[in-house]
């Protein structure tokens, strides 16, 4: 089987991706910072159960000069998979570097890498975020997505126009994919869905931000990831002609597009939360919030195209996806801390 590099494999992304690869027999390389954004007990947890003779993980930064050169001239990666990132819109509000080093100068070295050892495929992360200030929705990944409303927005976007203009200098196949609010089991801790679920079972408030009038494409994990190895097969081509099939995001010089990965489906935050009180059995109590700096009120997606490319569609529904999370948390929380409070 080919090896696949992924980085970010500690993270709720990257740790069902590598497992979703090594039980179709890859060879899986991953790679991650394991930093403290997070509890990194979490992210150890995740590695610990990929514990197969097809994978190897190493601890480190992709933005740390010459270290992403090294492991392609080693592996010689068929795929790349790039999840590694710093993630969050308000954390970058606050430490907007972290964004900049660990995003822009990631990509690069990851980039430079392949330019010297080109795989078959790159499959970079990116997000729905990248739409910005676009109303128009649902959103099509051929709609302009010029004015980015976060600092994380901004470099993510950056890394599709970075990865662009090698996908046209040196014929590298990218696939960008940009997340509709992903979740499931073992999630981060800094998402919406953790942070609700915890408080409600200990009894403490939420914070319920715009007031409750937001909506998001959530997408559930499983979901993401069978977009993700899909696509790993549906290898943009350069267009010899530079005509683009009506709908594709493919770029007219390069082989490289743009696939929107979401459910296809607005859900309010209110029946979000619904649905985590109904998987707990517990009432919420909502501390109603103003919308917070970089936030966007909606996001939806128009999924057409992964549909097209692939054959597939997200389908998990909220009320599914969110009793399996609340089922994990439980056990992976309760049975591991059992002094943590629940409330009656």
């Amino acid at each position: 089987m080919d090896t696949v590099l992924v980085t970010g494999a500690a993270g709720f992304i990257g740790y069902h991706v590598c497992k979703r690869l090594l039980a179709e027999g890859f060879r899986v390389v991953g790679l991650d910072a394991m930093t403290d954004y997070y509890e990194v007990s979490l992210k150890e947890s995740r590695v610990a159960l990929l514990d197969n003779p097809n994978f190897s993980f190493r601890v480190g930064k992709v933005e740390e000069p010459g270290l992403m050169m090294e492991i392609f001239e080693a592996e010689r990666p068929a795929f790349v998979i790039h999840l590694a990132a710093q993630a969050g819109v308000r954390y970058s509000i606050e430490n907007p570097r972290a964004y900049l080093e660990s995003n822009i100068g990631g990509t690069f070295e990851i980039l430079e890498a392949a330019r010297a050892y080109p795989p078959k495929h790159m499959l970079l992360a990116s997000t729905s975020s990248a739409f910005g200030a676009n109303t128009v929705m649902p959103y099509r990944e051929t709609a302009r997505a010029d004015h980015q409303m976060s600092f994380y927005a901004a470099t993510k976007k950056s890394t599709e126009n970075m990865a662009h203009s090698y996908a046209h200098l040196f014929d590298l196949p990218v696939t960008m994919f940009r997340f509709f609010t992903v979740y499931g089991p073992w999630g981060r801790p800094d998402m919406a869905l953790f942070k609700f679920t915890k408080n409600i079972l200990e009894g403490r408030p939420i914070d319920v931000y715009n007031y409750g009038d937001m909506s998001r494409d959530f997408t559930y994990i499983d979901d993401l990831v069978e977009g993700i190895r899909l696509l790993m097969d549906a290898v943009p081509e350069r267009p010899a002609d530079g005509v683009v099939p009506e709908g594709d995001s493919l770029s007219p010089v390069a082989p490289h597009r743009v696939v929107n990965i979401g459910n296809s489906n607005a859900v309010q935050l209110t029946a979000f939360i619904e649905a985590i009180e109904q998987a707990t059995g517990l009432t919420a109590e909502r501390n109603l919030m103003p919308m917070q700096a970089g936030d966007v009120p909606a996001t939806w997606a128009d999924a057409e195209l992964l549909k097209a490319l692939t054959g597939y569609q997200p389908r998990t529904n909220v009320t599914e996806g969110v009793a399996a999370f609340v089922a994990w948390y439980r056990d992976y929380y309760l049975r591991n801390d059992p002094d943590r409070v629940v409330a009656e």
